[in-house]
């Protein structure tokens, strides 16, 4: 047999249900009515703007704005020596004795860099000097015998043969010592050859020899950077090269974070086949003056003067699928997302190219949130119309 419970007991329970429906419909519409509506878009009456419909973000506009740019070339390279002397000795099968100087070192036109074994030398230019002495001996005879022979053939004492003999003599001995003094200016010559010298003022980069190594013709003892002066070289495109010429200010930024002002020097006239770039050389500061080291890679721009660019603060701007993008607000309150081209970049602005008017009104920031056609609340409408 079932149990059923009194009807009051029922009545009460079907009367507290009904009053917690009340509650809970009341604390739903309270809490809808503390909900700001959404706000059209700036210039926009409400009543345009879609009902019902829920505003994804909150956003301030912008528009862009003309502004005086510099006017600059991106450019890329290797920092490397203006000219490298390579420094060997000129005589073959002498023992270096000893090395004066080290890389690094600083060095001026005709310093000794290193010497070689002389006792050989100093042999040979010792004969070669007492030869000359012998052969000045044979002249001074051979001109007393042709004075007397002259004295005799005018008084009739000699003949004309005997004559022409003596004087053959005299001028025999002077062509020996005109030899003898050619092989004397020689051998001082290579004595003055044991001494390895630069070539030019400016910085030791390498050494390549020691105390008892043998020198070699063509062997390289030394590489000196010629004057220390370094440049920069840049690879340019082929249709930026035509902007350049000699005198165009840049400047190199170096790995260090440093900048270096330079000057264009040269530009090739010639492009590379593969890669379709140009080589720009730029001269910089010598190496004691500067940070930079040949061998550095370096990013830097050319400066080619300042020329107009309108331009979006740079959180305006969002990348999606290697493209970049605006986002305009339309009449009823959604962002168009707008493919735009960008250009230069000064801090943080960016030049916009293509695809946006003058008068045009972006979101300036927050645009990595949004996707095209979303609902948005503008704010500040006032402060940034004046940006």
């Amino acid at each position: 047999m079932i149990e059923t419970a009194p009807a009051p007991r029922r009545a009460k329970r079907w009367a507290l249900l009904a009053a917690l429906l009340v509650l809970a419909a009341a604390a739903a519409w309270w809490w809808r009515s503390q909900q700001p509506p959404a706000a059209p878009a700036a210039g926009v009456p409400a009543a345009n703007a879609p009902s019902g419909a829920r505003a994804a973000l909150s956003v301030a506009l912008t528009s862009p704005r003309r502004e005086e740019w510099p006017r600059t070339i991106a450019a890329q390279g290797n920092i490397a020596a203006w000219q490298e002397a390579a420094v060997g000795a000129e005589l073959a099968g002498f023992r270096v004795t000893s090395v004066l100087v080290n890389v690094g070192d600083r060095v001026r036109k005709g310093q000794t860099l290193a010497t070689l074994n002389t006792e050989a030398v100093a042999a040979e230019l010792a004969q070669v000097r007492a030869s000359v002495l012998e052969a000045e001996a044979v002249l001074a005879e051979a001109k007393a015998n042709a004075a007397r022979s002259r004295d005799l053939a005018q008084k009739g004492f000699l003949s004309a043969q005997a004559l022409t003999q003596s004087a053959t003599l005299e001028q025999t001995a002077a062509a020996r010592v005109s030899a003898a003094r050619a092989r004397l200016q020689a051998e001082e010559l290579r004595m003055t050859q044991t001494r390895v010298v630069a070539p030019d003022d400016g910085t030791i980069s390498a050494r390549a020899t020691t105390i008892g190594a043998l020198a070699q013709p063509g062997q390289e003892m030394f590489r000196l950077i010629r004057g220390n002066r370094l440049e920069w070289r840049a690879e340019v495109t082929a249709a930026e090269l035509g902007q350049l010429a000699p005198g165009v200010p840049a400047r190199v930024r170096l790995p260090n974070g440093s900048e270096v002002k330079g000057v264009v020097r040269a530009v090739a006239p010639t492009v590379d086949a593969q890669t379709r770039n140009a080589i720009v050389y730029v001269d910089l500061p010598a190496a004691d003056a500067t940070p930079a080291r040949p061998g550095m890679f370096a990013r830097g721009e050319f400066e080619l003067g300042r020329g107009s660019a309108l331009a979006v603060p740079q959180s305006a701007v969002v990348l999606r699928d290697g493209f970049a993008y605006v986002f305009r607000v339309g009449g009823d309150g959604r962002v168009v997302q707008t493919k735009v081209v960008t250009g230069r970049r000064s801090g943080d602005r960016v030049e916009i190219v293509e695809g946006l008017a003058a008068d045009a009104r972006v979101v300036a920031s927050g645009t990595g949130f949004l996707s095209d056609g979303d609902l948005v609340r503008v704010v500040d409408a006032a402060a940034t119309a004046s940006r």
